[in-house]
């Protein structure tokens, strides 16, 4: 019996359509090239999110590659309504993380804003009530972003595993009997019955 969940971790860029799109596409490829170099198992998702129709779009490709965990990566500014409408239509856990500044020889005009991208992403999943894992400190080169990924990979086994927890316990009474100790709030909250 296979107790322990595997882990597909893929990774989607999301951008800004004021900006070039190829700047994600170019900041997410250096990431997934760092995880290969650094060994982190990621599958790349080529379809990048600038609008509601790319998170459609990105949803099939998600599910057609077997991806159960997912990172949202800003290369650059990023759209935050599609990026955390992702986050919210994936059924798996997300981890969030940015692209921090450079040298400015990949910049557009000079700037990127994939941080202030971040910061209105987490006030956007927050007004969704979304808990992605957000990294301590969300932004980095890509071989900072591929070590968050390898950190993110054993807490989406986590979450994965508790999700789809199943409990096997004698005494407490079904849920038929809620007028009967012992306390269920707890164990409703999370989606815990008792047949």
């Amino acid at each position: 019996m296979q107790n322990i969940p595997d882990v597909k971790l893929g990774i989607v860029a999301v951008s800004r359509d004021c900006f070039p799109i190829e700047l994600s596409r170019k900041r997410r490829a250096n990431v997934v090239a760092a995880c290969k170099e650094l060994r982190v198992p990621v599958i790349e998702v080529e379809s990048i999110i600038e609008n509601e129709r790319d998170v459609l779009k990105a949803l099939d490709e998600i599910k057609q590659k077997g991806v159960n965990a997912l990172a949202l990566y800003l290369g650059n500014f990023g759209p935050e309504g599609p990026t955390t409408l992702l986050a919210q239509k994936f059924s798996g856990p997300v981890m969030i993380a940015a692209a921090a500044e450079d040298t400015g020889k990949d910049l557009i005009h000079g700037r990127g804003d994939a941080y202030c991208g971040l910061l209105s992403a987490s006030y956007n999943l927050g007004l969704r009530r979304l808990r992605p894992h957000i990294p301590e400190y969300p932004v980095g080169d890509p071989k900072d972003i591929a070590a968050m990924l390898s950190d993110f990979i054993p807490i989406a086994r986590v979450v994965t595993g508790v999700r789809n927890l199943k409990i096997f316990t004698f005494g407490p009474r079904p849920c038929v009997f809620f007028k009967f100790p012992p306390p269920k709030q707890p164990r409703v909250f999370h989606g815990v019955e008792i047949i």
